[in-house]
């Protein structure tokens, strides 16, 4: 976790009931893990917005920044200026973003709870000063309303608990509210189901795929009956460890996404491939599991025999971009 959120999340969370916030905690993993939408709303109260902050916010912060970093590797002029965080809570998504463009001057968050959204606030006083100005704004995202305009829409880790026809209209809502929009869920089954359904829907509208698909057809990984995912390592604070009782000083954050904007995507822009899987190393092999601009999903193995694009296999990562056939990477 980034040093200047882990010191705000420390200040607000200071003098905070350590029990009550392990127990709301254990409630929290409790909805999260039924892999059922919520019922109810989840961050009731201020202790329960608490939690979510503490125990959440560094590991969907840590995958919405990674995100955007692949967006910008696609897209090194993506250069928004103005922000609206749909759905966005106690603001990890605000966080990541600001943090990853450095001209991002006006935010606002839109979220139903009043809770997720004072502790947001509050941990947001202690951040850069887009941050420490964003506004906080409460609304049903289920009335209709137009969402401010923004040069980025970001809907991170909400359409998952929402009904498909409301999940809808919020994709509808970001598109026609920003230039680019960043959809970003739990890296589970149900997580991309939600993910691919809102490309779909940007796709026919008009908008244009910016990451993590080198194509713009259907996914090879639906098709299959697998999902695409990847995952974030982060650092675990003192406190993340005892909030959520785990031994490890570091926990594996998966995700799904899809970056889309409204203006066609170059095609010397667009990467001609993305690592799907961990690598698999071998004895002077690298084997990557890809998908490719074609629209298809296949292996490629590298060996040691082909120099420079060995030495940039063995450094390639699960979701990093690949270069097609005899092209070598860039170092």
């Amino acid at each position: 976790m980034p040093a200047p959120l882990n010191r705000a999340l420390e200040a607000v969370l200071d003098g905070a009931d350590a029990d009550a916030l392990r127990r709301a905690t254990t409630r929290l993993i409790d909805v999260y893990r039924s892999g059922a939408p919520p019922a109810e709303q989840v961050l009731r109260d201020r202790v329960a917005a608490t939690a979510y902050a503490a125990y959440r916010m560094p590991a969907t912060h840590a995958a919405i920044a990674r995100v955007l970093r692949y967006a910008l590797e696609v897209d090194p002029a993506l250069a928004p200026r103005s922000l609206v965080d749909v759905g966005g809570g106690t603001g990890a998504a605000a966080w990541a973003a600001v943090e990853e463009f450095d001209v991002l001057e006006s935010v606002e968050i839109v979220d139903g709870s009043a809770d997720a959204l004072a502790v947001g606030a509050a941990v947001g006083r202690h951040g850069p000063p887009a941050l420490a100005g964003a506004r906080w704004t409460r609304r049903d995202l289920g009335d209709g309303a137009a969402l401010p305009p923004a040069d980025l829409a970001t809907v991170a880790y909400l359409l998952g608990e929402l009904e498909p026809a409301l999940q809808e209209r919020v994709v509808d809502a970001a598109a026609a509210a920003a230039d680019v929009v960043a959809v970003v869920e739990p890296g589970t089954p149900r997580g991309f189901a939600a993910v691919l359904a809102a490309r779909d829907r940007l796709l026919a509208a008009g908008w244009h795929v910016l990451a993590p698909c080198p194509h713009e057809q259907a996914c090879p990984l639906a098709a299959a009956g697998d999902w695409c995912h990847l995952a974030v390592r982060l650092d675990r604070t003192a406190l993340h460890r005892r909030l959520k009782g785990a031994a490890l000083g570091h926990e594996d954050e998966k995700v799904s996404y899809v970056v889309a904007r409204r203006s066609p995507v170059p095609p010397s822009v667009r990467p001609s491939g993305r690592v799907l899987r961990h690598p698999r190393t071998r004895k002077g092999m690298v084997a990557l599991e890809l998908c490719r601009a074609d629209g298809s999903a296949s292996e490629e193995v590298v060996s040691k025999r082909q120099g420079p694009r060995y030495r940039a296999a063995r450094h390639a990562g699960w979701g990093d971009q690949w270069p097609e056939g005899g092209t070598d990477p860039a170092d």
